[in-house]
């Protein structure tokens, strides 16, 4: 299936139905009096976050969608029926944004979340409102509300508790297959991955993390060089990023690399560029012995790199469950913090 992250889509709600006029005819009972009933409410749409999807392919086919229109009110106090509501099912880590004005509307970032995207029109009043003390046979009746109707963006980003990052062959494809069941395609060409993979990491007993590999990242990506920044929004809802260097590459100075991708990070975006980020040398297996700790060190030196720092070999083993242990560990600690605000009770007097 292909990997669809963005579209857009139009939203159409439902139209209320008319409200009526109209009069009690029975036998034997003259001036039966207004009974005409309200219209239905038109059908609203919202969007509802799945977790058993994970791309918005659906949606780049089907653009349009319309929820149905409330029935007309009838005579003896019958009211119209409701338009049908319609649900758009999406993946988990979807943001739903007007797509006129930017302005966001929804983040579903759980499963089962919903959101209204369009509501309904109300429907309209039967004659049986109108009537009072002075006006007893009424005619006024009113038309059902339009619904709303809104061009909207859909932009998914994946929920990764940690992010891969690197220039195209450093090893992050090979990496997330050395220490998750993710099948990600590897080969020895660069921009192998077109799209996300996600792998799900297994630290300990009751312990794992989700890792995502996107596709690498080039001198030049905010001009739309290579794959450009286009998969770097998947990166926003991590709380780390692993910056990996090839360190086999004699072409390569792993210095270069690593403040060519800064650079890029930063004109993407200040916010992802400041979160916490760790350097991996990755290939150290096509070193000789004891190589890849020197050259670390002197990469470290050259960058005056204050995060933590890793010499591995994703293909070898070579360090990765260490490495692993330690972003577990990360996690842990980052997460402490949420854990005891939710389970502190609120100041007394607040509720």
């Amino acid at each position: 299936m292909k990997f669809v992250d963005e579209t857009i889509i139009e939203v159409h709600a439902g139209n209320g139905g008319d409200g009526v006029a109209s009069f009690r005819r029975e036998k034997y009972v003259p001036r039966g009096g207004p009974d005409g009933g309200d219209g239905g409410r038109g059908g609203s749409i919202h969007a509802i976050a799945d977790r058993n999807l994970n791309t918005l392919v659906d949606f780049r086919f089907a653009r349009i969608h319309r929820a149905g229109h409330g029935e007309r009110g009838m005579g003896s106090d019958c009211y119209g029926a409701a338009g049908r509501d319609l649900e758009l099912r999406v993946p988990v880590g979807t943001l739903v944004f007007d797509a006129e004005s930017g302005a966001p509307i929804a983040d579903l970032a759980h499963d089962g979340e919903r959101a209204l995207l369009a509501r309904g029109g109300r429907g309209g009043l039967g004659n049986l409102h109108f009537k009072s003390s002075t006006n007893r046979a009424p005619r006024q009746c009113t038309p059902g509300e339009p619904g709303e109707s809104r061009r909207l963006r859909l932009e998914l980003r994946v929920l990764a508790d940690v992010g891969l990052l690197g220039m195209p062959n450093a090893g992050k494809s090979t990496f997330i297959r050395a220490v998750s069941a993710a099948r990600p395609k590897v080969a020895d060409y660069p921009f192998t991955t077109l799209h996300p993979n996600l792998g799900v990491v297994r630290a300990g007993a009751d312990e794992s993390f989700v890792i995502a590999d996107i596709p690498g990242l080039i001198e030049g990506a905010a001009d739309g060089a290579g794959l450009g920044h286009q998969f770097l929004r998947h990166l926003k809802r991590t709380g780390l990023l692993l910056h990996m260097v090839d360190a086999a590459d004699a072409t390569l100075d792993p210095v270069q690399s690593v403040r060519v991708l800064e650079r890029e990070l930063r004109r993407y975006d200040a916010d992802l560029a400041d979160k916490p980020r760790w350097l991996v040398l990755n290939k150290i297996d096509a070193l000789p012995e004891g190589e890849g700790e020197r050259l670390l060190a002197a990469v470290v030196r050259r960058l005056r790199w204050k995060a933590p720092a890793w010499a591995i070999s994703a293909v070898a083993g070579t360090g990765c469950p260490a490495l692993v242990r330690a972003i577990q560990d990360h996690l842990s600690r980052t997460r402490a913090p949420d854990a005891a605000d939710a389970q502190t009770p609120p100041p007394e007097g607040s509720r």
